[in-house]
């Protein structure tokens, strides 16, 4: 069962050494994510509302390679749903907090993707976004942008029945249209040695503007690709599989589900970037 919030929760979560989060900064900068997000993109985010009170775990497929796009999109609908106020917390690729960004993004709600600071966001009643298909995914060819692919990573469920918490599934499509991704990259990834120095798996090459092709470095600028997102219904995992679940059926379960919705909103798509 999730957890109720109460105030003494949210204080607990932004004043905890791991959850840095700063409602100021994020008010500040939410009405230009709204312009980015609901201008640019076009974004629509359908059934925010099943997010349900308390502390929830929100499971997400990722899409737009370095310069992903889903999480403004999905922190922007969270945040017109149901307040600034209300946190909802991001566990993110260790890359992001090198330097300043240690700071800068701590303070926005991300968290590194640790299944200890996730535990205890979740357990103090927070909602927390995770992509368990990480860079993989999100720089997976484009010809594949309507695949879910965790690459066998299931540490989701456990830090989810850890928690105590729902998994709520989450999928988005048009993000692996902001450029055309032409392969994955990880054969280039290997040969760069960034699996080994930067634990990036990928360095696919993409087509985009005003570089043409290009390995993510310089970075073309995204494509104003239509973005739609689907909430699913969330999962109580013990309920719906016991109290010592296979692991392996529920991530079938989860990402089977996922998968089905993605191919609903793939059917639904007209035409590439115009959505």
């Amino acid at each position: 069962m999730a957890m109720t919030t109460d105030t003494a929760d949210i204080e607990d979560v932004r004043t905890a050494p791991q959850g840095r989060r700063n409602e100021t900064w994020i008010r500040s900068v939410l009405p230009v994510l709204r312009l980015v997000a609901k201008g640019y993109f076009r974004s629509e985010v359908r059934g925010i509302d099943k997010v349900p009170d308390g502390g929830a775990l929100l499971v997400s497929n990722h899409s737009g390679g370095l310069l992903a796009f889903d999480v403004p999109v999905i922190s922007v609908a969270f945040a017109d749903r149901f307040g600034a106020r209300r946190p909802l917390f991001t566990l993110a690729h260790d890359l992001l907090f090198t330097g300043l960004g240690d700071a800068i993004f701590s303070g926005f709600g991300f968290l590194r993707a640790d299944r200890r600071n996730a535990v205890d966001v979740l357990r103090a009643g927070a909602a927390t976004i995770v992509f368990p298909g990480g860079d993989w995914e999100a720089m997976r060819p484009t010809r594949q942008s309507a695949t879910i692919d965790f690459h066998g990573r299931t540490g989701y469920i456990r830090t989810a029945l850890e928690a105590d918490v729902p998994i709520v599934p989450i999928v988005t499509i048009g993000g692996q249209e902001t450029q055309i991704f032409l392969n994955r990259g990880d054969g280039l990834a290997k040969f760069l040695r960034v699996d080994k120095l930067l634990r990036i798996k990928s360095v696919p090459l993409g087509l985009g503007l005003p570089f043409g092709i290009t390995p993510g470095f310089p970075p073309n600028v995204p494509l104003p690709s239509k973005l739609v997102t689907q909430v699913l219904d969330p999962i109580d995992i013990r309920a719906e599989f016991g109290d010592d679940p296979d692991i392996a059926e529920v991530d079938r379960h989860v990402r089977k589900h996922m998968q089905h919705a993605l191919d609903e909103l793939a059917r639904n798509r007209r035409l590439p970037i115009l959505g």
